[in-house]
């Protein structure tokens, strides 16, 4: 018999660990409704037409094909096999025409254009759904993980853009995060710079390599973009710009100054000050908000803002991400619809507020208080109860048998249930019932109108 295992980048969770996964999803969806978005759900799987293309040479090849049904091969034994094993390109199409989902974003604008004539512009939707990239799996990188996307399309007014910041911030405080960084660029920056360097027509070679800086160095960009066909002299102009160091409006100067022949980086950073100014609108004072030249974000499809936040004091890359995007569901066949949005990479959050312990005991609690199970007559009395306490929205459960005590309460005890209620035979007779507090062990006596008022306190 074979012993069961999982393929590497995938993982079981438990009920603890669930229950702190959930108190993420439950914060995250409670501040996205607020902000007056509302879900939905697309497939697990898109046909691979509509993903491939939409996140730069790198992204598709972390893709998750899926092969045909049935025997896949014969397309290919059909067009020469020996021809198009060759060219791994032309074989593709052949042997998978499906994959899995890579990220919500690209599923998202499929649904705009196919939903068009139902959904009412501008349209805010969130959607809570797990993703799967072919990536190598690390601390922090899985192979199947969940994302929170929040998205706003048919507009591009840059109100947007700051009520992210705000969700963003937001999110974060009720979790328990309080030391982060939100940081912001737009797209038309990077695209004015590359056109200041003398690099017009590369803005993608750039992004892809200069989003690296973080995780490879200097160097390591210099070396890729080497690579990568841009020049010395380039590399030279490109770099002092993204160093750029002092406070939001240092760097905003500067690049006024650096990019004054560049229509589309004055653009950029127009953009940028209005967002900053409607932030300050809000009357929220964001300190955590930076402005970083050197943020790219490497998918291919964004134009506009772009975002990212780290949890700082913990080595783990960023933990959400985003942007806006003008012509992704002009790839579908409708143009001029302009979209924004983010995504909270659960999985990240989870190991951050794991690594800085940030998790409540309550967190993984689901049942308020256990009734404990004595002998059949006690029983009767113990599913009455029960029955009430869930009618006043109480959770709550009794112990599935008549046994000892002490098992009953270990049981509880290893649930981390905070109370038990005691119903023996003396109790039943007076209608006062003894009440434990697990953590303290304290036990007061209360009857059912005083029990029910206490544990909706607690």
């Amino acid at each position: 018999m074979n012993k069961p295992s999982l393929p590497k980048g995938v993982r079981d969770f438990g009920q603890a660990t669930m229950a702190k996964r959930e108190f993420i999803f439950n914060t995250v969806k409670t501040v996205y409704k607020k902000f007056g978005f509302s879900p939905i759900e697309t497939p697990s799987m898109e046909n691979l037409s509509v993903l491939t293309g939409k996140y730069g040479d790198e992204g598709d090849q972390l893709i998750f094909k899926i092969l045909n049904s049935g025997d896949y091969l014969s397309e290919v034994r059909a067009k020469n096999i020996h021809v198009l094993t060759e060219d791994t390109k032309k074989t593709l199409p052949l042997i998978a025409e499906k994959a899995l989902r890579y990220d919500l974003t690209v599923p998202f604008a499929r649904f705009v254009v196919m939903n068009r004539n139902e959904i009412t512009f501008p349209f805010k939707r969130y959607q809570i759904q797990p993703v799967w990239r072919a990536d190598r799996p690390q601390k922090g990188r899985y192979r199947e993980f969940y994302q929170c996307d929040a998205d706003v399309v048919g507009t591009d007014s840059l109100i947007c853009e700051a009520e992210i910041v705000l969700m963003l911030q937001e999110v974060l405080t009720k979790l328990g995060i309080n030391e982060f960084a939100i940081k912001i660029n737009n797209r038309k920056i990077l695209s004015g710079i590359a056109e200041v360097s003398g690099a017009t027509g590369k803005e993608a070679e750039i992004c892809v390599a200069i989003d690296k800086l973080d995780k490879i160095g200097e160097e390591g960009v210099v070396k890729e973009l080497l690579e990568k066909d841009i020049s010395k002299n380039v590399i030279e102009k490109i770099l002092p710009i993204i160093k750029m160091e002092g406070a939001n409006i240092d760097k905003l100067a500067l690049l006024e100054k650096a990019l004054d022949s560049s229509e589309i980086g004055k653009q950029g950073i127009a953009e940028l000050k209005k967002v900053f100014e409607y932030v300050s609108a809000f009357g929220s004072e964001v300190a955590e908000l930076q402005l970083d030249i050197a943020l790219a974000r490497g998918l291919s499809y964004y134009t506009g803002a772009i975002f990212e936040v780290k949890a700082l004091g913990v080595q783990m890359g960023s933990i959400c991400g985003g942007g806006r995007y003008d012509n992704l569901t002009g790839l579908f066949g409708l143009d001029g619809v302009s979209g924004v949005g983010i995504s909270f990479g659960v999985d990240r959050i989870f190991d951050v507020m794991t690594e800085l312990n940030l998790f409540s005991e309550q967190t993984e609690t689901s049942v308020k208080v256990m009734i404990t199970n004595f002998d059949e007559a006690s029983e009767i009395v113990s599913l009455r109860i029960l029955a009430m306490l869930r009618n006043e929205g109480i959770a709550s459960e009794i112990y599935p048998k008549s046994d000892k005590l002490k098992k009953q309460f270990a049981y509880a005890d290893s649930k981390k249930i905070p109370f038990v209620l005691i119903t023996g035979e003396e109790e039943i007779k007076t209608g006062e019932f003894a009440l434990k507090n697990m953590q303290s062990g304290e036990q007061k006596k209360l009857n059912l109108q005083q029990l029910i008022h206490v544990l909706h306190e607690a």
